[in-house]
């Protein structure tokens, strides 16, 4: 092997070794993030979510919240309500006056929602270290995904992490057809006092809506 050859492999053998350890280095930040996802009683948080499509022309922004215990969760966003207790979900759409009421799909594991917002990274995907930003006084840390399945729309995904509060600052989502989605977390609470009602669907409270039932 002349001396040529001998570098060019080591330097590729660099590079993989680097890649390596770097992908460790993300999944164990995730990892530390789920983790501690996992201790809180229930999580409320305040979101701006924006939509932009340069080549359809599209920029769109709006605001949301959502309370999660769990798997369970009540999510207000766009005018709409969606509400999961554990075995069916609720969307409850005040501007038709219209309830849908759907059993949920414990089958479908590629779909993210919002009861899976702060843990879907936790497999199916290529993990890369990202760059560090200061944002707003607070450090945060991207962690790129890259989907492993080839049917999966998206190309990649950006989490970014809260240094030191190991809690996500923003999800930043790009797909093959070139639409970007952005999803900030403005307001992050745990352990707050919630009624016992707060993931109960309550027909009694929409008596003239018209209710569509696919469970």
């Amino acid at each position: 092997m002349n001396k040529f050859l001998k570098v060019a492999v080591l330097f590729i053998f660099g590079i993989s070794t680097l890649q390596a350890q770097n992908a460790q280095k993300a999944k164990a930040l995730l990892d530390e993030v789920s983790t501690k996802v996992k201790t809180y009683e229930n999580i409320v948080i305040d979101f701006k979510y924006s939509l932009n499509n340069p080549k359809e022309n599209i920029n769109q922004e709006s605001k949301g919240n959502v309370t999660l215990k769990g798997n369970l969760y009540n999510l207000n966003f766009m005018g709409i309500t969606k509400i999961f207790d554990g075995k069916k979900i609720y969307t409850i759409v005040p501007e038709d006056e219209e309830i849908t009421i759907s059993k949920y799909d414990e089958s479908d594991k590629d779909t993210v929602t919002p009861n899976k917002m702060l843990t879907f990274f936790d497999s199916g995907y290529k993990y890369s270290w990202d760059i560090l930003q200061n944002i707003k006084g607070r450090k945060i840390q991207y962690v790129k995904l890259v989907p492993i399945s080839s049917k999966d729309q998206r190309k990649e995904v950006l989490v970014g992490v809260d240094v030191q509060t190991k809690h996500i600052y923003n999800l930043i989502e790009t797909g093959k057809n070139g639409t970007r989605t952005t999803l900030t977390v403005n307001s992050f609470k745990t352990n707050q006092p919630l009624s016992k009602n707060h993931f109960t669907f309550t027909e009694s409270k929409y008596p003239n809506y018209y209710i569509n039932r696919l469970d």
